[in-house]
């Protein structure tokens, strides 16, 4: 399974990105997805997760209320949404599939990664 990861750029603080993981060799749908982000110096951070069945977990506090995930299993791809990115959102953005159906936030249960896509949130 390959995963490849779209959408990052840069912009404004407040501003919005989508992001894109699409997956080929297999399908996405039957496993938990996940966003990491991570900036140099620090640890890979789980960000949002969402379920085989819809149901998404909020790993980072910081993007409740603005980031939002979902899923498009005809696709093959799951979306992050982001929404009044702020400077501390700036980081490169990954995506990963989980080895269950279930969610969970760490790198180490992750089986497979997208290559990451930057995100800069600048003035």
């Amino acid at each position: 399974v390959q995963l490849q990861a779209f959408g990052g750029g840069s912009v404004e603080p407040g501003g919005s990105l989508k992001l894109s993981c699409t997956g080929s060799g297999g399908l996405l749908r039957y496993y938990g997805m996940v966003w990491f982000r991570q900036v140099p110096g620090k640890e890979r951070e789980g960000v949002l997760c969402i379920s085989s069945d819809l149901e998404s977990r909020y790993y980072a506090d910081s993007a409740k209320g603005r980031f939002t995930i979902s899923r498009d299993n005809d696709k093959n791809t799951v979306y992050l949404q982001m929404n009044n990115l702020k400077a501390e959102d700036t980081a490169v953005y990954y995506c990963a599939r989980g080895r269950n159906d279930f969610c969970t936030g760490s790198p180490m249960h992750m089986h497979y990664w997208g290559k990451g896509t930057q995100v800069t949130v600048s003035s």
